[in-house]
C-alpha cells in the first residue's frame, strides 16, 4: 500500500454464512459495502445514517 491510500477495515456480519455475504466498514460518517466474495468490483458508499435506515427497513419485525 503506497502512502497517503487509505484502506477501509472490513468486517462481515455475525449473521452471514461463509459464502452468502457482503462486508461492511465504517469510513467516518460514511459506510462501506462490498460483495464478499467479489471484493475487488468496488463498494457502495452511504452516509452512514441511510445505512442505518437501511438495516431498520430490512429488519424482520
Amino acid at each position: 500500500m503506497s502512502a497517503g491510500v487509505f484502506e477501509p477495515n472490513f468486517r462481515k456480519s455475525s449473521y452471514s454464512d461463509r459464502s452468502d455475504c457482503v462486508e461492511v466498514a465504517d469510513l467516518g460518517g460514511e459506510t462501506a459495502v462490498r460483495d464478499s466474495q467479489n471484493p475487488h468490483t468496488g463498494i457502495l458508499r452511504l452516509p452512514s445514517s441511510e445505512w442505518v435506515f437501511l438495516l431498520r427497513a430490512a429488519a424482520p419485525s
